[in-house]
């Protein structure tokens, strides 16, 4: 117990905020009162930029990080300023998908919201936030980008599975979730934080980090304590330094009480 975050780092959905993209207000309060301490709290999510702008502003934290795109983006804000954008070229991949009618396909457009291949499909995970530009495969594939999301509501999970193994994802992160969902990008979570970290002089051992899907492996095994969620899949669990109660029962709560007192109660 002599150990003591520096740094804590959070997911978004289904860590800090609910299905419908709120934070609940006794984990808002904690994050608050931690950040008022003088310690980082770095949000590290798959979501686009507008998208995790609207968890920040729940938050009302002061100038701080935020990692995008599983890593690929880094902002501060507010006000909302790119300190780092790795993007890469999606042609190959795009070509792959233009020949599967029902593939669909979405990349972000900073600050704006998403070009897309067409209608949002059904079934969506998470809703896409900002303006909609329908565009084609090829004018997708006509400039680098940061991530693909690739969707196809209509495959089975088979199917789906076989058209993920089509595509060249050498060199690419990615990660597979629900509803036939793929995330396409150049970096990871624990890339992106490891910089923000060293631009603050937080040592890697001194992280506190915390998720609850595929995305954050490789974050939780980098971070100093890496705690996931109760409902966590089994690849994240076995990674896990420690693993706290489901996201409904106030598992994020109870893990910073434990670090950051007064504690305050999880309110179902």
């Amino acid at each position: 117990m002599s150990w003591q975050p520096r740094l804590v780092a959070l997911d978004i959905d289904g860590t800090i905020a609910d299905e419908a993209g709120f934070v609940p207000f006794p984990l808002a309060q904690k994050l608050r009162q931690i950040a008022r301490a003088g310690i980082p709290v770095i949000l590290v999510t798959g979501r686009a930029w507008l998208s995790s702008q609207l968890v920040l502003d729940q938050l009302g934290l002061a100038t701080q990080y935020c990692v995008c795109n599983n890593g690929a983006t880094i902002v501060t804000y507010p006000p909302a300023q790119v300190v780092r954008e790795q993007t890469f070229d999606p042609a190959s991949l795009m070509a792959v998908l233009s020949q599967h009618p029902t593939a669909w396909a979405a990349v972000e457009d900073f600050g704006r919201g998403y070009r897309v291949s067409g209608p949002e499909p059904p079934n969506m995970t998470y809703p896409l936030h900002g303006q909609i530009y329908i565009e084609t495969m090829a004018q997708l594939a006509s400039r680098p980008v940061t991530r693909i999301i690739v969707r196809d509501g209509f495959a089975t999970a088979d199917e789906f599975k076989a058209l993920v193994g089509r595509l060249d994802l050498r060199g690419l992160s990615h990660s597979q979730g629900a509803n036939n969902w793929l995330d396409i990008g150049p970096s990871r979570k624990d890339w992106g934080l490891a910089i923000v970290a060293e631009a603050l002089g937080v040592a890697q051992e001194d992280i506190l980090a915390m998720g609850d899907s595929y995305n954050d492996v490789e974050l939780l095994a980098w971070a100093g304590r890496g705690v996931a969620l109760g409902e966590a899949p089994d690849e994240l669990l076995a990674v896990a330094d420690a693993v706290t109660e489901p996201f409904g029962e106030g598992g994020t709560l109870l893990e910073l009480n434990r670090w950051f007192p007064p504690p305050l109660k999880w309110v179902s």
